[in-house]
């Protein structure tokens, strides 16, 4: 693989000895021997599940919330991509943490935000109290997505890594299939059509699978400590790594697309005629197929055929894109399902890239995590925004959606430099 390996200076396990001892509860010898790896990775799914609940909870209520805080949709698709720009600097902050604290009580930290963060949306009378309820989340988020994939790559080795990461990231499109399915037509109509005690509930959700977590989640030993390294020293030599650099890219770009067009996705088939019910519903269809293909498809591409992949699926997303935009009837639910199948292709194969990256040792995922989600949050942060404000100059979804095929050119372009190796074991 192109690129330069972290220094000898970093790696010097002679330093070890003069770390703290980290707090521990039941660490087996060899995590990815023991059983209770598979309890690890239904808790990990589970904290996901809330990560999605609370991500995609605001989109299938976007018409009533334009009309209550009485807001544009610029102003809407700021407070949808809000919570990116606080999870862009959360991200560098987690990663550090996650590294000092063990991956016990930093996991629990960031799902008891998210909880906060959900049920303090049922309070805002305005713009401005919305939008910081919802930038909230981007402080506790980081934790999740960072946490996770680490706690992976200590628990899980070889083959079964890339199903593992398949499965726990099952968790985040199970919580958005929830919300986008049943937040309008089971849950708003128990609690009185209110979508603030809509918000307050999912809290409570949160609330749990934060209790679950603390009561059965345990701390692995990492395969070292990078407590002592310096994180902008990390950073900056993992920066010059050529696959990571391209990764990065590519977190960029796709988290723009994602990010941008799903938060729009129920309001963009509400102007192709839909109810606000209707359209969660056809909304789902993505995530619903997004599931099964996470469990296929992370561990059916070969290592050294994750570019290509990554090629092939940009190019149809621009096809998928479009069709969802122009087309109505059974020719968009085609579309909306291939997109799902998509969609759902790009993180499990972004983080496999970096996890099983030669150059980087499983104690500096914790860091490698955060940087790759503080610079893919950026385009989390500006796709809703960005497609908000070509909404309200043009009329119409269809500049936004021209411009998310335009990135996924972007990405076909980065697919070919990328260097990618046979998995070992």
């Amino acid at each position: 693989m192109d690129g330069r390996a972290i220094p000898d200076r970093f790696l010097d396990r002679k330093d070890e000895s003069t770390l703290p001892p980290m707090k521990t509860e039941s660490i087996p010898t060899d995590p990815s021997q023991s059983s209770y790896r598979w309890v690890m990775l239904a808790l990990l799914a589970l904290l996901y599940a809330s990560f999605g609940l609370v991500t995609r909870s605001m989109a299938p209520l976007v018409t009533p919330i334009l009309k209550d805080l009485q807001i544009s949709y610029s102003e809407m698709g700021l407070i949808l991509g809000s919570w990116q720009l606080t999870f862009v600097g959360g991200s560098i902050v987690a990663g550090m943490l996650i590294d000092r604290w063990g991956i016990r009580k930093s996991l629990f930290f960031g799902v008891l935000t998210v909880a906060l963060s959900a049920a303090l949306r049922s309070l805002p009378k305005d713009f401005t109290g919305m939008l910081l309820a919802v930038m909230l989340f981007g402080a506790g988020a980081p934790m999740i997505s960072i946490g996770c994939p680490k706690t992976i790559s200590i628990w899980f080795k070889g083959k079964s890594r890339g199903r593992a990461v398949g499965i726990y990231l099952c968790g985040s499109f199970a919580g958005q299939l929830f919300s986008l399915t049943l937040t309008n037509s089971l849950i708003m109509p128990l609690l009185g059509d209110s979508w603030r005690l809509t918000f307050l509930g999912y809290g409570f959700v949160c609330v749990g699978i934060a209790a679950a977590w603390w009561c059965l989640g345990r701390e692995a030993p990492s395969s070292g400590a990078g407590e002592n390294v310096g994180m902008v020293q990390i950073f900056r030599t993992l920066g010059r790594i050529r696959n990571v650099q391209i990764v990065l890219a590519m977190g960029l770009l796709s988290f723009t697309t994602l990010h941008g067009f799903n938060n729009w996705l129920p309001k963009i088939l509400e102007a192709s005629g839909m109810s606000p019910k209707t359209a969660g519903f056809i909304a789902a269809i993505p995530i619903a197929v997004s599931i099964p293909s996470l469990l296929i498809i992370p561990g059916l591409v070969p290592s050294e055929l994750r570019g290509r992949f990554i090629a092939l699926a940009s190019f149809l997303t621009i096809l998928t894109l479009m069709a969802i935009v122009t087309v109505t009837g059974i020719l968009q639910l085609a579309a909306l399902m291939l997109y799902g199948i998509l969609q759902s292709s790009y993180i499990p194969i972004l983080t496999l890239i970096l996890m099983e990256a030669p150059e980087i040792e499983s104690r500096f995922l914790g860091a490698v995590g955060g940087m790759f989600f503080f610079v893919a949050e950026i385009g989390g942060f500006s796709g809703p925004l960005v497609m908000g404000v070509l909404v309200d100059a043009t009329g119409t979804f269809l500049a936004g959606t021209l411009f998310c095929a335009f990135l996924n050119l972007a990405m076909i372009a980065l697919s070919f430099p990328l260097r990618t190796r046979p998995s070992q074991g």
